[in-house]
Protein backbone atom coordinates (compact mmCIF):
# COMPACT_ATOMS: atom_id res chain seq x y z
CA UNK A 1 0.00 0.00 0.00
CA UNK A 2 1.11 3.57 -0.65
CA UNK A 3 3.23 5.57 1.80
CA UNK A 4 1.79 8.77 3.23
CA UNK A 5 3.60 11.57 5.08
CA UNK A 6 1.49 13.62 7.51
CA UNK A 7 2.92 17.09 8.14
CA UNK A 8 0.80 18.59 10.91
CA UNK A 9 1.85 20.29 14.16
CA UNK A 10 -1.38 19.46 16.02
CA UNK A 11 -0.76 16.01 17.58
CA UNK A 12 -4.47 15.33 18.12
CA UNK A 13 -5.36 16.00 14.48
CA UNK A 14 -2.31 14.07 13.35
CA UNK A 15 -3.47 11.08 15.39
CA UNK A 16 -6.97 11.23 13.86
CA UNK A 17 -5.63 11.47 10.31
CA UNK A 18 -3.21 8.62 10.91
CA UNK A 19 -6.00 6.36 12.13
CA UNK A 20 -8.20 7.20 9.13
CA UNK A 21 -5.38 6.33 6.73
CA UNK A 22 -4.04 3.24 8.48
CA UNK A 23 -7.48 1.66 8.65
CA UNK A 24 -7.39 1.68 4.83
CA UNK A 25 -3.95 0.09 4.79
CA UNK A 26 -1.76 3.11 4.06
CA UNK A 27 1.72 3.25 5.59
CA UNK A 28 1.92 6.54 7.50
CA UNK A 29 4.87 8.60 8.72
CA UNK A 30 4.54 11.81 10.72
CA UNK A 31 6.29 15.18 10.85
CA UNK A 32 5.44 18.29 12.86
CA UNK A 33 7.63 20.85 11.09
CA UNK A 34 9.29 21.73 7.80
CA UNK A 35 12.64 20.39 8.97
CA UNK A 36 11.31 17.03 10.14
CA UNK A 37 9.30 16.66 6.92
CA UNK A 38 12.35 17.38 4.76
CA UNK A 39 14.43 14.85 6.70
CA UNK A 40 11.87 12.11 6.05
CA UNK A 41 11.51 13.00 2.37
CA UNK A 42 15.27 12.93 1.84
CA UNK A 43 15.45 9.44 3.29
CA UNK A 44 12.40 8.00 1.51
CA UNK A 45 11.72 8.70 -2.17
CA UNK A 46 8.86 6.21 -2.11
CA UNK A 47 6.41 8.48 -0.30
CA UNK A 48 3.42 8.90 -2.60
CA UNK A 49 1.36 11.57 -0.84
CA UNK A 50 2.13 14.38 1.59
CA UNK A 51 -0.79 15.69 3.63
CA UNK A 52 0.43 19.15 4.58
CA UNK A 53 -0.90 21.70 7.04
CA UNK A 54 0.16 25.11 5.71
CA UNK A 55 0.39 26.57 9.22
CA UNK A 56 3.56 25.10 10.72
CA UNK A 57 5.95 26.28 13.45
CA UNK A 58 7.66 28.61 13.99
CA UNK A 59 4.92 30.62 12.21
CA UNK A 60 1.76 28.52 12.64
CA UNK A 61 -0.57 31.45 11.93
CA UNK A 62 0.90 32.07 8.47
CA UNK A 63 1.42 29.90 5.39
CA UNK A 64 5.15 30.66 5.13
CA UNK A 65 6.45 27.31 6.39
CA UNK A 66 3.85 25.23 4.57
CA UNK A 67 4.55 26.91 1.24
CA UNK A 68 8.27 26.45 1.89
CA UNK A 69 7.70 22.69 2.21
CA UNK A 70 5.96 22.65 -1.18
CA UNK A 71 8.79 24.62 -2.80
CA UNK A 72 11.33 22.23 -1.28
CA UNK A 73 9.51 19.14 -2.59
CA UNK A 74 9.26 20.61 -6.09
CA UNK A 75 12.88 21.78 -6.08
CA UNK A 76 14.08 18.30 -5.12
CA UNK A 77 11.91 16.74 -7.85
CA UNK A 78 10.38 14.45 -5.25
CA UNK A 79 7.47 12.66 -6.97
CA UNK A 80 5.09 12.84 -3.98
CA UNK A 81 1.71 14.51 -4.46
CA UNK A 82 0.89 17.22 -1.92
CA UNK A 83 -2.60 17.53 -0.42
CA UNK A 84 -2.87 20.78 1.52
CA UNK A 85 -4.93 21.32 4.68
CA UNK A 86 -6.46 24.79 5.00
CA UNK A 87 -9.00 26.62 7.14
CA UNK A 88 -12.61 26.91 6.03
CA UNK A 89 -12.23 30.39 4.49
CA UNK A 90 -8.73 30.17 3.09
CA UNK A 91 -9.19 29.52 -0.62
CA UNK A 92 -6.56 32.16 -1.36
CA UNK A 93 -4.05 30.10 0.63
CA UNK A 94 -5.09 26.96 -1.21
CA UNK A 95 -4.66 28.71 -4.56
CA UNK A 96 -1.20 29.87 -3.52
CA UNK A 97 -0.33 26.28 -2.62
CA UNK A 98 -1.65 24.98 -5.96
CA UNK A 99 0.41 27.64 -7.74
CA UNK A 100 3.54 26.41 -5.96
CA UNK A 101 2.83 22.82 -7.01
CA UNK A 102 0.35 21.28 -4.55
CA UNK A 103 -1.95 18.65 -6.00
CA UNK A 104 -5.16 19.19 -4.02
CA UNK A 105 -6.55 20.84 -0.90
CA UNK A 106 -8.87 19.95 1.96
CA UNK A 107 -10.64 22.33 4.32
CA UNK A 108 -10.33 21.65 8.04
CA UNK A 109 -12.18 19.90 9.47
CA UNK A 110 -12.68 17.36 6.67
CA UNK A 111 -14.74 14.21 6.70
CA UNK A 112 -12.89 10.91 6.52
CA UNK A 113 -14.47 10.17 3.14
CA UNK A 114 -13.17 13.42 1.65
CA UNK A 115 -9.67 12.76 2.98
CA UNK A 116 -9.58 9.23 1.62
CA UNK A 117 -10.97 10.28 -1.77
CA UNK A 118 -8.31 12.96 -2.13
CA UNK A 119 -5.53 10.60 -1.08
CA UNK A 120 -6.77 7.85 -3.41
CA UNK A 121 -6.81 10.29 -6.32
CA UNK A 122 -3.33 11.57 -5.44
CA UNK A 123 -1.98 8.01 -5.25
CA UNK A 124 -3.51 7.26 -8.65
CA UNK A 125 -1.70 10.24 -10.17
CA UNK A 126 1.54 9.34 -8.39
CA UNK A 127 1.49 5.77 -9.67
CA UNK A 128 0.57 6.70 -13.23
CA UNK A 129 3.13 9.49 -13.42
CA UNK A 130 5.73 7.00 -12.22
CA UNK A 131 4.72 4.66 -15.03
CA UNK A 132 4.94 7.50 -17.54
CA UNK A 133 8.31 8.52 -16.13
CA UNK A 134 9.63 4.96 -16.46
CA UNK A 135 8.33 4.49 -20.00
CA UNK A 136 8.54 8.00 -21.48
CA UNK A 137 11.01 9.89 -19.30
CA UNK A 138 8.24 12.18 -18.07
CA UNK A 139 8.97 13.49 -14.57
CA UNK A 140 5.71 15.36 -13.98
CA UNK A 141 2.56 16.03 -15.93
CA UNK A 142 2.69 19.73 -16.65
CA UNK A 143 -0.41 21.57 -15.55
CA UNK A 144 -0.92 24.83 -17.46
CA UNK A 145 -4.29 26.06 -16.22
CA UNK A 146 -4.05 29.61 -14.94
CA UNK A 147 -4.46 29.85 -11.18
CA UNK A 148 -6.78 32.78 -11.79
CA UNK A 149 -9.26 30.29 -13.26
CA UNK A 150 -9.60 28.76 -9.80
CA UNK A 151 -8.99 25.38 -8.23
CA UNK A 152 -11.57 23.56 -10.32
CA UNK A 153 -9.83 24.53 -13.57
CA UNK A 154 -6.45 23.38 -12.25
CA UNK A 155 -7.82 20.02 -11.12
CA UNK A 156 -9.74 19.43 -14.33
CA UNK A 157 -6.75 20.13 -16.55
CA UNK A 158 -4.73 17.66 -14.48
CA UNK A 159 -7.43 15.03 -14.94
CA UNK A 160 -7.69 15.66 -18.67
CA UNK A 161 -3.93 15.45 -19.25
CA UNK A 162 -3.65 12.17 -17.36
CA UNK A 163 -6.64 10.60 -19.14
CA UNK A 164 -5.31 11.67 -22.55
CA UNK A 165 -1.84 10.26 -21.76
CA UNK A 166 -3.20 6.90 -20.71
CA UNK A 167 -5.66 6.62 -23.61
CA UNK A 168 -2.87 7.39 -26.07
CA UNK A 169 -0.57 4.87 -24.41
CA UNK A 170 -3.22 2.12 -24.60
CA UNK A 171 -4.24 2.87 -28.18
CA UNK A 172 -7.55 4.31 -26.96
CA UNK A 173 -8.47 1.02 -25.29
CA UNK A 174 -11.09 2.01 -22.72
CA UNK A 175 -10.86 -1.25 -20.78
CA UNK A 176 -7.05 -1.08 -20.44
CA UNK A 177 -7.16 2.63 -19.63
CA UNK A 178 -9.70 2.06 -16.87
CA UNK A 179 -7.60 -0.74 -15.40
CA UNK A 180 -4.44 1.36 -15.50
CA UNK A 181 -6.14 4.31 -13.82
CA UNK A 182 -7.94 2.17 -11.27
CA UNK A 183 -11.33 3.37 -12.53
CA UNK A 184 -14.50 1.80 -13.85
CA UNK A 185 -15.01 1.85 -17.61
CA UNK A 186 -18.02 4.09 -17.08
CA UNK A 187 -15.69 6.69 -15.57
CA UNK A 188 -13.53 6.68 -18.70
CA UNK A 189 -16.61 7.23 -20.87
CA UNK A 190 -17.57 10.08 -18.55
CA UNK A 191 -14.16 11.70 -19.05
CA UNK A 192 -14.38 11.23 -22.83
CA UNK A 193 -17.64 13.15 -22.86
CA UNK A 194 -16.56 15.72 -20.26
CA UNK A 195 -13.35 16.68 -22.07
CA UNK A 196 -14.56 16.05 -25.62
CA UNK A 197 -11.84 13.46 -26.22
CA UNK A 198 -12.08 11.59 -29.52
CA UNK A 199 -10.13 8.65 -30.88
CA UNK A 200 -8.58 10.72 -33.67
CA UNK A 201 -7.39 13.50 -31.34
CA UNK A 202 -3.68 14.15 -31.60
Amino acid sequence: MAKILLVEDDPALRHILRNVLEIKGYHVQEADSKLSAEAILKSDSGIAVIILDLGLPPSPHTTVEGLAVIKSVIAQLHPAKIVVLTGQDEESSALAAIKEGAFDFLSKPSRSEAILNSVQRAVMFFENEKTLSDTEGLTRLQINARVADGLKAVREEAEEKLVRHVLKDTGFNVYQSAARLGLKRESIYYFLKKFGIKRDDG
